[in-house]
């Protein structure tokens, strides 16, 4: 997931490297179960993928299996919310957000119902298995479906506290999680979690990097090389929340810092950057710098996650470079 050097680097400016998303996510369900009868897991085969083995065995009256049928997941999830369970419907986020994409728009959004959607080893989590099991869509489908929050964690603390306000926020919301284990990315007695307000990492006002999920790192460790190896100093903003959507910080890093680099594991069309685009072009920030890092328009090369980052930039060294080209047009 790392090189050599941004490992070197990560332990230099002191990040732990905790769990993968998904296993704080297991463990926080199973904790909210046991006090709670009305929490309820929902899988499609994917107990096992999802880490929810533990949960199952301590309550097996809480987990609903429906087989590899991912529509069927969506529909028996929104029938159990409506009749007042807390669900979480838990899926890989490939075919969650492709195959049962009419339930979670009608049966979920439209109709209401407070399901967790759950997408697992999201964006290119899957590495040499290819295309068919990567999610480069999924911000892009979901952000077009209304009464829907999407919600992609950058380390164990925003994961944490996103379940647990998905638990208690009663309307729909998508939950995105890779596979891969994340460093710590602060302090959480810094800034407290909320959904639409973004987590602003470090400050900088010569460049801004926002990013999302498992990219999110990288981009803390690209600002500490600019910082080291150019004097630069780079704002590093979480966006967690897709929806909603934290304008105000982006407005605010595209105005003092005047160059914005947006980075996701998703495709490039419909994604984080063109939100960002939209929000600092409608605001007639125009004498903005802007970079989309992502995955370009096209089928991914073949490869482990690490692989497939490292080949479109999404590392530290890829920030690094982008980051470096777009300031020698200032």
């Amino acid at each position: 997931m790392y090189s050599p050097e941004a490992s070197a680097l990560a332990e230099e400016i002191g990040l732990k490297k905790g769990k993968a998303n998904l296993e704080v996510f297991a463990a926080t369900v199973e904790a909210l179960a046991s006090s709670d009868p009305q929490v309820v897991a929902v899988v499609s085969d994917s107990r096992g993928s999802g880490k929810l083995g533990p949960f199952g065995a301590a309550y097996p009256k809480q987990l609903v299996e429906v087989g590899i049928a991912e529509q069927n997941l969506v529909g028996v999830a929104a029938g159990l919310a409506s009749a007042g369970k807390k669900v979480f419907a838990v899926s890989p986020s490939c075919f969650l957000t492709a195959r049962s994409l009419e339930q979670i728009k009608n049966d979920v959004a439209y109709s209401d119902n407070p399901v967790t959607l759950v997408g697992i080893s999201s964006g290119v989590s899957y590495g040499a298995l290819g295309t068919t099991h990567h999610s480069l869509h999924d911000f892009a489908a979901l952000r077009a479906i209304n009464n829907l929050h999407v919600v992609c964690p950058a380390d164990n603390y925003e994961a944490e506290q996103a379940v647990r306000a998905a638990a208690v926020l009663e309307k729909p919301v998508f939950l995105r999680f890779g596979k891969a284990a994340l460093y710590s990315l602060g302090s959480e007695a810094e800034q407290a979690f909320e959904f639409g307000k973004a987590r602003l990492l470090r400050y900088g006002d010569d460049l801004a990097f926002i990013a999302t999920g498992e990219t999110v790192a990288h981009a803390l460790l690209a600002a500490e090389k600019l910082k080291r190896e150019q004097g630069l100093e780079a704002r590093v903003i979480s966006l967690h929340s897709l929806k909603p959507f934290d304008v105000d910080a982006v407005l605010a890093a595209a105005r003092e810092c005047g160059a914005v680099v947006t980075v996701e594991e998703h495709m490039v069309n419909g994604g984080l950057g063109e939100a960002c685009a939209a929000a600092i072009l409608e605001a007639g920030v125009g004498d903005c710098l802007f970079h989309r890092v992502g995955i370009p328009d096209e089928y991914t090369v073949t490869g482990s996650q690490a692989d497939i980052f490292r080949h479109y930039g999404i590392s530290m060294e890829g920030l690094f470079s982008t980051a470096g080209q777009m300031l020698e047009r200032v």
